[in-house]
């Protein structure tokens, strides 16, 4: 009865965006981790949040603060985690489902049991019944559709926003999962360090990842991504507005170190896995998923630099919260990868 009247919602709760999965009716919400809240005395009043949040970013004044409530896919700040949360769920609500849903939440495979703890409390605060917890890697595996109950070893690179994720699976369990923090939001810095070392402008946030977006590349002089990148930003050394061009190359070069940092990541958990199960993934390769994924030529610069294959999935963002739709439909085959919060 209580499935009949209320709904289970998966929720991928990322460093830059929020996806929600409403079972049955597929994502119902994508958008950015944000949170506008104008402090008046010492209150706190939650102005918006998701897209119109984001539109506000740089834009306001003194009054209101633009707040990422997640730093490194984990809580920074809970109230504002929270809010987001409840506005993202009620709005992800059916008009049939009066009962409170029951939630399956992501976390990066490097949370540490308090801040398991500090997402379970924040989504049952936030107005669920039940809460799950799952590790963003285990999950992106399922979603992209890797033969995870086959004995045979399968490993999935997620590149979120804030955290690079890795997950090794075999006969449905987890041989090995661990995060680095270096991912997109280490790109778009890198970015920024580069156009103010070599042209001497500033740029902000914002551009940096529009940069990312539309010229990003990790090849050096790649031949298929013939597009020029205009920015406007503030000369350091004469304080007034200026404009430059950067070309893919450019972005290779600047993305080159994020890139190497996250290569000798996924070289060390290699290492680290049994001989079989090692052999097993050179020889079917890597899956690589995220919003990194979406960087042209990544994969192949991985396999460079690793010496093994990559392959990107179909819509790599949607990864984890098709995985973690897949697990909330199977919850009684696939209770054993759930995290004690």
């Amino acid at each position: 009865m209580a499935s009949v009247f209320s709904d289970d919602i998966a929720i991928d709760l990322g460093t830059v965006n929020t996806l929600v999965h409403v079972v049955g009716r597929g994502i119902i919400i994508d958008e950015p981790s944000a949170v506008a809240v104008r402090n008046v005395a010492g209150v706190r009043d939650v102005l918006a949040v998701g897209h119109k949040a984001q539109a506000m970013l740089g834009r306001t004044p003194e009054s209101i603060e633009l707040i990422r409530p997640l730093r490194d896919g984990v809580i920074a700040d809970f109230v504002a985690t929270e809010e987001m949360l409840r506005q993202f769920i009620k709005r992800a609500k059916s008009k049939y489902g009066f009962l409170r849903p029951r939630i399956l939440i992501c976390v990066p495979a490097s949370a540490t049991p308090v801040e398991r703890r500090a997402v379970y409390e924040t989504a049952v605060s936030s107005g669920s019944r039940r809460v799950y917890i799952v590790e963003e890697p285990v999950a992106a595996a399922i979603g992209a559709g890797l033969p995870v109950d086959e004995p045979r070893g399968s490993m999935v690179i997620d590149i979120g926003g804030g955290t690079t994720d890795i997950a090794v699976l075999s006969l449905g369990g987890v041989l090995q999962a661990r995060s680095l923090r270096c991912a997109g939001n280490a790109f778009d810095e890198a970015i920024i360090r580069y156009v103010r070392r070599r042209h001497h402008l500033l740029i902000g946030e914002a551009n940096a990842e529009r940069i990312k977006i539309e010229g990003g590349t990790a090849i050096v002089g790649a031949e298929n991504r013939d597009v020029d990148i205009h920015i406007r930003g503030r000369d350091l050394r004469q304080g007034r507005p200026k404009s430059i061009v950067l070309t893919p190359s450019d972005i290779a070069e600047a993305l080159d170190s994020p890139i190497d940092n996250i290569a000798d990541f996924i070289q060390r958990s290699l290492e680290d896995l049994p001989p079989d199960i090692a052999a097993d993934i050179c020889e079917r390769g890597i899956c690589l998923t995220g919003g990194g994924a979406l960087i042209d030529g990544l994969d192949k610069e991985f396999e460079r630099r690793v010496g093994v294959a990559f392959t990107v999935p179909d819509r790599p963002m949607h990864c984890v919260i098709r995985g973690s739709a897949t697990i909330l439909e199977q919850l009684d085959k696939r209770q054993h990868l759930l995290l004690t919060p």
